[in-house]
């Protein structure tokens, strides 16, 4: 099996194991084909989860398993130009923050089809996933109703240089042994779904493009009583290695006095939608 068949295949077994029924849409954006996993009530009140680097839409499988289709229309979105079945155009490729929040507009629309353009929206991401929705959330606040980020990456803290240092061989040359190491050292030997884990080694031959980064966003919008903003609620990995969480919570209240955050104890950054998922649920979704 060559290595775009079996990351097909690991894929499609992690989604497999989610509950109940999966509707697996392809939607059309001026930046290519967004892969969209949607699960729930039709009818529900729309919850858009980004992924972070990496780990494609089927992370969200234990929020799914958790309770999250429960009182939501779930559209897990694979990242254009990561890892998943979302396939960038050609002549278009996303490179800027201005880009995302286009190539995120598109979805949105597709996400609402049939719904009005006033559906309550609820956007969440985690780690890069969160960075992305925190961009979106500070340039078009009137199209969410609520934000929910998990444990931010490069939103509220700088990343820390041993972190930085210890993922550049993987980032550089990624190999399954050196993703696979890597996890267990960042989740301190967490115990992570296998079928899961399988995935991200299988992304080790995936023909993927760099990712979009810069500068924090503006959040500063976001802060206004005015009250025509979401309501943000912000989740941090307690036993994060990509920043100090404690202090990444407190620049969070600081900067949205009005936001809902929490530190949830004993949970690794990229162990958090995996292993903290009932938690995460009975919080915020």
């Amino acid at each position: 099996m060559d290595r775009t068949s079996s990351f097909r295949a690991a894929y499609d077994a992690v989604l497999g194991r989610w509950p109940g029924s999966v509707e697996a849409v392809d939607l059309t954006t001026p930046y290519g084909v967004t892969r969209v996993n949607r699960c729930g009530p039709a009818d529900a009140p729309p919850l858009v989860l980004l992924p972070g680097g990496g780990s494609t839409s089927t992370v969200w499988g234990a929020c799914v398993a958790a309770g999250a289709a429960r009182a939501h229309r779930v559209h897990a979105v694979d990242l254009v130009g990561d890892p998943g079945l979302s396939v960038p155009a050609p002549d278009r490729a996303i490179r800027t923050t201005a880009d995302l929040v286009g190539w995120l507009d598109a979805v949105l629309d597709g996400v609402l089809d049939g719904l009005g353009p006033h559906a309550p929206v609820t956007l969440a991401g985690h780690s890069y996933g969160a960075w992305i929705a925190a961009h979106y959330a500070a340039r078009r606040p009137a199209r969410l109703g609520r934000l929910v980020l998990l444990d931010p990456t490069q939103v509220f803290a700088g990343l820390r240089p041993g972190y930085v240092l210890r993922a550049l061989p993987m980032l550089v040359r990624p190999t399954p042994e050196r993703i696979r190491s890597f996890l267990a050292w960042e989740t301190r030997g967490a115990a992570l779904d296998a079928a899961w884990l399988r995935l991200q080694e299988g992304s080790a031959g995936f023909p993927a493009v760099r990712p979009v980064t810069g500068p924090r966003p503006n959040l500063a919008g976001l802060a206004q009583p005015s009250g025509a903003g979401p309501q943000v609620d912000i989740l941090f990995a307690g036993l994060a290695r990509c920043h100090d969480s404690g202090r990444a919570a407190r620049a969070a209240r600081e900067a949205l006095p009005g936001a809902r955050v929490g530190v949830l104890p004993g949970v690794p950054h990229h162990a958090l939608p995996l292993t903290a998922a009932e938690e995460i649920v009975r919080r915020v979704f």
